[in-house]
């Protein structure tokens, strides 16, 4: 299979939504409706991932007097970046030709129909255009509520409201329109798509692009007080272990659902998935014991999260022992990262949003250079695949996701900081943001 294959099939669906269709002797192609109930059904899982998967996950590991705050903030961010998404989002993403950086058309779902079509990856194979829509409003809304878990415990509901709205125009639309958009001439192709990089499902746009931003958030709030000093314990990690098990069964849609068909693709996306998760688990909790401490479930969860990410650029281009690779040097180097350097480095990732998400999705991105290698089980064509090429590649891919994310996502905490205050005040810290910010509790009791 050649290297560029899955992103040359992206590219269809771009110009299917950019383009009209010229008339032909031949019918137009009529929507399978195994794809479209899969793509629905992928959609769905997705959405299974925010609401209540990350909600629960990112819950579970704040104080008590936090959880709340923490759901309420997940569920909004999440349910604002919808509204953007098909008012402008999708339209600036994949709306039709217009730069490297950014696309234009469509706004407000001008022109999309019950009866628009956007291709897949088999030539005259269609979905409905507005189950694409769908599925992509998915990966933004899930993007943005991971940077959420950056700052946590200290920052204004209403500075993290602002902080979205600008982010997600700054920041997350140029970045999935530069990696997943191929216009009708190069020079309107996505700026990282024409360099040919590979991301199946959205190493860059999703994973590096939210750890990075929550990096940046972190540094902007500041860090909890009596961080590093006082006992910050998980509240319930009983329901961080429930909203990993929702987050795995939903990245079965976000990553076998980047196929776009109910095929063989999407099956091996489905068993890399598995095995890479797995192997997250086991080697953080393998680097916990080198490091000298029990393997703990929280270790396991976080495991489960890296193995993830990593595979996550890599579910389509990849055998089962390449992504198994990939989610071991993930789940091992990331708990390296978070255990002993984060320490070390003093900031205030709270729940490690770039510690995991940050670090697999850059391991994930530049590995998916290696897993493309048939000696691995890839798909890379034997004749034709040239690693050093393609791995320079992923490296400049990546190294401009890390830039983008951190100056768009620095202009937006600014202005957050501007209008809002950004963070709360000590006396709401102190007292938890569930009764400061929202009037309520998680638990009555």
């Amino acid at each position: 299979m050649h290297q560029l294959s899955w992103l040359r099939a992206f590219a269809l669906v771009a110009l299917a939504a950019a383009t009209p269709v010229l008339a032909q002797d031949a019918a137009p192609p009529v929507p399978d409706k195994g794809d479209t109930a899969w793509m629905m059904t992928a959609s769905v899982l997705v959405m299974l991932m925010i609401v209540p998967g990350l909600a629960l996950f990112y819950g579970g590991l704040v104080r008590s007097k936090n959880m709340l705050s923490v759901l309420t903030q997940v569920i909004a961010v999440a349910s604002l970046s919808m509204l953007m998404w098909v008012m402008v989002g999708y339209a600036l993403a994949f709306g039709g030709d217009f730069n490297a950086f950014i696309s234009t058309g469509k706004f407000f779902l001008s022109g999309i129909t019950a009866d628009s079509t956007a291709a897949t990856f088999t030539e005259g194979v269609v979905i409905p255009e507005l189950v694409f829509v769908a599925f992509q409003m998915t990966f933004s809304a899930i993007t943005v509520a991971l940077v959420v878990g950056g700052m946590v415990e200290r920052m204004k509901f209403s500075a993290l409201m602002v902080f979205a709205l600008v982010w997600l125009v700054l920041v997350y639309y140029p970045i999935a329109h530069m990696v997943w958009y191929a216009g009708s001439t190069e020079a309107t192709n996505g700026l990282i798509f024409g360099w040919g990089a590979l991301d199946f499902a959205g190493g860059t746009v999703v994973h590096i692009n939210a750890g990075v931003s929550a990096l940046v958030g972190a540094w902007f709030v500041g860090k909890r007080i009596g961080y590093q000093k006082e006992l910050m314990a998980p509240h319930a990690l009983s329901m961080t272990l429930i909203g990993t098990g929702l987050l795995w069964c939903g990245w079965f849609g976000f990553n076998a659902g980047s196929a776009l068909e109910a095929n063989g693709v999407a099956g091996l996306a489905l068993i890399n998935t598995f095995v890479a998760t797995a192997a997250g688990v086991l080697f953080w909790m393998l680097a916990e014991r080198a490091m000298g401490h029990n393997g703990s479930l929280l270790g396991a969860c976080s495991g489960a999260i890296a193995g993830l990410v990593a595979v996550t650029p890599a579910a389509g281009n990849s055998g089962p022992f390449g992504a198994l690779l990939l989610g071991a040097v993930a789940g091992f180097a990331c708990a390296l990262f978070v255990v002993q350097l984060k320490p070390k480095l003093g900031f205030d990732d709270t729940l490690d949003v770039f510690g995991i998400h940050g670090v697999a999705g850059i391991l994930g991105s530049v590995g998916t250079a290696f897993t493309m290698l048939p000696a691995l089980g890839g798909p890379g064509d034997p004749a034709e695949y040239a690693l050093g090429a393609q791995l320079w590649i992923q490296v400049k891919a990546v190294a401009l996701a890390i830039a983008w994310a951190a100056v768009g996502s620095a202009i937006a905490f600014g202005i957050a900081k501007a209008l809002t205050g950004l963070r709360v005040s000590a006396d709401v810290e102190r007292e938890g943001l569930d009764l400061g910010e929202h009037g309520e509790r998680a638990y009555n009791f």
